[in-house]
């Protein structure tokens, strides 16, 4: 007697009944900048054959946009926002604004619709901080993305309600020894 077992063909190794729940990170420091740890956790999930998405709100200068994401590899799609510059305060102009409202809501409509099981949103609490995305919608979108889908947040002035819906919080700190 011969018995076989023969195991499911996995499309890309993402079989819905095996995907794990994702989680909410956040990594947030008093300085700004794009978080080494998060960018090599981002290249490593993604040489592993994971589906990432980073996306950057407020660095801009390469005319990028969600039209054009620029292909790291084969499974790691990096956005830049379309602005002609890198925003530092809470004024933009009309042109601007259009631009970060454009990402925010392509970034709702991707992370809605599962195709990343890794969504970086770089500096999207400074956005919040300077009014230009609403921290409701970012609540919603979070609550409301599916179960399998990893988001990570980063940036100075994390709203408290982020943080209460966090799975995992790194606060970043500069030390010197003298």
């Amino acid at each position: 007697m011969v018995s076989q077992v023969e195991a499911p063909h996995l499309e890309s190794g993402h079989h819905p009944a095996l995907r794990v729940e994702g989680l909410v990170q956040v990594f947030t420091s008093v300085q700004r900048s794009f978080f080494t740890n998060v960018l090599a956790q981002a290249l490593r999930l993604a040489g592993q054959g994971t589906p990432v998405l980073v996306i950057q709100f407020l660095k801009g200068g390469m005319t990028q946009g969600a039209e054009h994401p620029v292909q790291l590899g084969q499974n790691l799609d990096w956005i830049r926002c379309n602005l002609p510059r890198c925003i530092d305060a809470p004024a933009v102009d009309e042109a601007e604004l259009q631009a970060l409202t454009e990402l925010w809501q392509y970034t709702q409509r991707v992370v809605g619709e599962g195709k990343y099981d890794l969504v970086v949103l770089d500096e999207l609490s400074l956005a919040i901080h300077f009014g230009l995305i609403s921290e409701i919608e970012v609540l919603a979108c979070l609550n409301q993305r599916p179960r399998h889908v990893d988001v990570i947040l980063t940036g100075p002035n994390m709203p408290r309600s982020l943080l209460d819906l966090a799975d995992q919080i790194t606060e970043l700190r500069r030390s010197h020894q003298p």
